[in-house]
């Protein structure tokens, strides 16, 4: 059986507003963050490194765009950090128009960050969701409001450790990065669930395999695995493409799904609402107790 076609229920084409990027000074996001700078948005951008967050700035005043151009630093693996970034954002921009998940880093060996929370747990899923829920507000003051989350979506139910989401037992980098992806499933159903009537479409994306810099932490053999990869896989010119088209014109119902330029049927066993319930109290628990 045929999957359903959803994409073909678009809304209309946005004009200029506000976009916020996380992950927005390298690869994608930083690809995203400078077409959206030329289309006359307001940009701003959330990274780790000053250096590359600066050539964004440069870029933007290179093109005439540097009152229109923000860049955060912040550590998106700290709870306090992203509070301290979403509390700056809320100040900066009362609406917000889109809100675009990039930032991913691989880790080969398990760590912690400085708040005790295992690093891919942390920075791959517990920011989306700090940054979905904190900004709810001002994305619920926009006409449109969008929240692009570029993962992995599509994976089954059976990746996520319920009983040891932070691989605290038998790690393993790729599994980290995969639970994550499927946590940021469920984070769009709930969302979804919760922001419909504020006019909110959220949309995971999975663009391919795509040249990057590949920032991380690898071990000798997933490096050289992910530099074959790289042989075959997307320019960022090209994996940029699907995320853009939905930024500028996203699907009309509330959540949607796409790897590569498919269109996944969210209402499958893969995206179960139980489900995401269950992880939303399991979420809101975690995050009480790292912060008590």
């Amino acid at each position: 059986m045929s999957q359903p076609t959803y994409a073909s229920q678009r809304t209309a084409p946005r004009g200029p507003g506000i976009l916020v990027v996380t992950g927005g000074t390298d690869g994608i996001g930083r690809a995203l963050a400078e077409r959206r700078l030329g289309l006359g948005d307001t940009v701003a951008v959330i990274g780790r490194s000053r250096d590359k967050g600066e050539a964004f700035l440069a870029h933007a005043r290179r093109t005439g765009a540097a009152d229109r151009a923000h860049f955060i630093r912040a550590d998106l693996g700290l709870l306090t950090e992203n509070r301290r970034v979403i509390d700056r954002l809320r100040d900066a921009f009362p609406v917000i128009d889109t809100l675009v998940f990039c930032a991913r880093y691989y880790r080969a060996d398990r760590a912690e960050t400085a708040e005790g929370i295992e690093e891919t747990f942390a920075h791959f899923y517990l920011s989306r969701y700090l940054f979905g829920h904190g900004l709810a507000d001002s994305l619920g003051r926009s006409a449109h409001p969008v929240v692009v989350n570029v993962a992995g979506p599509g994976a089954g139910l059976d990746v996520i450790r319920w009983d040891d989401l932070e691989f605290r037992d038998g790690y393993h980098g790729g599994a980290a990065l995969g639970q994550a992806g499927k946590l940021n499933d469920l984070l769009g159903v709930t969302s979804a669930e919760r922001y419909a009537e504020a006019g909110l479409r959220y949309v995971l994306v999975h663009p391919g395999a795509t040249v990057t810099s590949l920032a991380g932490q690898y071990d000798e053999a997933t490096r050289r695995h992910i530099e074959e990869m790289q042989r075959t896989a997307k320019p960022i010119t090209q994996a940029l493409e699907p995320i853009a088209a939905v930024v500028d014109r996203a699907p009309g119902q509330p959540l949607s799904a796409f790897v590569e330029g498919r269109e996944l049927d969210v209402r499958t066993a893969d995206f179960d609402v139980t489900a995401a319930r269950r992880l939303d109290e399991v979420t809101e628990a975690f995050l009480e107790n790292a912060s008590a």
